[in-house]
């Protein structure tokens, strides 16, 4: 294609300062979340797999007709409450208010359990295998509606979307569309700047914070991201993977951020609406940053 040399001369020292950020820069948080819009745990270190990292959304709650259940529900704002934990490789530790441990060997193979059809938003037809009965009657008693808990079938490949992904062997486990979620700490502290009620990182279930970069909300121009060790003798790569919920902190999905994941956190603390309010109010701030989600046209 024909090049714009003018344009490009333009963008080319913003694009040199936004490389220059970026080296500077440090990765100074990771998360995971074991569960789909459970609460997650933060990390020192992160084993990366296929899809991410290790155990990131690995497993997913459904509904009786296989469509992922998430904060996003009502009624199911307290998801966030739920603290999963693998133990091992295929054992997982759920722990939740009011409620007993809850212990699982993860089956993926389809003579281990029922094979049902999921669907995270546009994504179908997902084949999973539920984690039984136990598991059922655990998550259907704490959200006081029928809900199953879902592993990814070992012989299926979930594809990252091949509109951004730049591999078509890229693929991802639960989340909504891609393997990484990242933000920056300086975007995050521009908008605590410009609301009266400060939110923590976790509010936006990023799998990777960075921070040292001097702009806020430059992560939405990265293209490619490459993470080095101090020594820089192994390099992870995770062009394209960034995931847009993140891509501007006034994604749509943002009935999850109403949830006030604390250690002391009870029921009664659910304020469904309160951040919407002050999302709503920074999108007017800083229209600039709206988008459509890939995965759900309605998410603006």
């Amino acid at each position: 294609p024909e090049v714009n040399v003018e344009r490009k001369n333009e963008l080319e020292p913003k694009l040199n300062d936004l490389k220059e950020q970026l080296n500077e820069s440090s990765v100074s948080a990771l998360f995971v979340y074991p569960i789909k819009s459970c609460a997650g745990s933060s990390l020192q270190t992160a084993e990366i797999v296929q899809t991410g990292i290790k155990h990131d959304r690995e497993l997913m709650l459904v509904s009786v007709n296989g469509r992922f259940i998430s904060q996003r529900d009502r009624g199911c704002e307290k998801l966030g409450l739920v603290k999963p934990e693998f133990l091992s490789d295929d054992l997982v530790q759920v722990d939740a208010p009011n409620m007993p441990k809850l212990h699982i060997l993860v089956a993926k193979k389809s003579e281990e359990g029922e094979v049902i059809k999921a669907s995270v938003h546009n994504s179908t037809g997902i084949k999973t295998i539920d984690q039984g009965e136990d598991a059922r009657k655990w998550f259907s008693e704490y959200l006081g509606r029928e809900a199953r808990l879902v592993a990814m079938a070992n012989d299926y490949t979930r594809q990252v979307s091949q509109r951004w992904a730049p591999r078509k062997s890229d693929q991802v486990g639960f989340a909504d569309g891609y393997n990484f979620l990242l933000i920056s700490q300086e975007s995050l502290d521009d908008l605590n700047k410009r609301l009266p009620k400060q939110l923590p990182v976790s509010r936006f279930r990023p799998n990777i914070v960075l921070s040292g970069i001097k702009t806020p909300y430059e992560e939405d121009q990265m293209k490619t991201i490459k993470i080095a060790t101090k020594k820089d003798k192994e390099v992870i790569d995770i062009t394209n993977l960034i995931d847009l919920e993140v891509r501007g902190v006034q994604s749509g999905l943002c009935s999850i951020f109403s949830l006030h994941t604390t250690a002391a956190l009870t029921t009664a603390d659910l304020d469904p609406g309160t951040d919407q309010d002050m999302l709503d109010a920074f999108r007017e701030m800083v229209p600039k940053l709206q988008y459509r989600h890939p995965h759900n046209p309605e998410h603006t």
